[in-house]
């Protein structure tokens, strides 16, 4: 490892993981992206070594413990919130973490709960409503 290089240990998706000879300004997508292989992850992530002792759960970790669809993502299914499939993985975990923040969301607490997240395919009303149906459930 040169001087300029560092190396951490990120928990990703319950797993540790050591990144060696690593810049220190690489940013989490290129860390998950390109080093631990985990491309659901989309731009958007900053600094991997500013993420050192954070539990980090990419969409590739979102699930069931036996693998199965969580009840937010048969919603996003079941109410076509998914089309080209590119911004889906950014709604999931941002609702995911926004219902067990707050399970009594209201439309509007959705809608600014979404407002960092962009998709140009749904037209939005679709996700709004696989989030509250999943929201309603309580189980997030």
């Amino acid at each position: 490892m040169t001087a300029d290089r560092i190396s951490y240990r990120l928990t990703v998706n319950g797993t540790a993981h050591e990144v060696r000879d690593a810049w220190p300004h690489e940013t989490l997508l290129h860390v998950l992206r390109f080093r631990l292989g985990l491309t659901g992850t989309k731009y958007g992530c900053e600094l991997a070594a500013a993420t050192v002792g954070s539990a980090i759960t990419t969409i590739e970790g979102y699930n069931n413990p036996n693998g199965s669809l969580t009840p937010l993502q048969r919603a996003f299914v079941k109410h076509g919130a998914l089309q080209c499939g590119y911004c889906t993985p950014g709604f999931v975990m941002s609702a995911a973490a926004l219902i067990a923040a707050n399970p009594e969301l209201s439309e509007d607490d959705i809608r600014e709960g979404m407002v960092g997240n962009l998709c140009r395919c749904t037209g939005y009303g679709r996700i709004i409503a696989a989030i509250k149906e999943a929201a309603g459930d309580g189980s997030e």
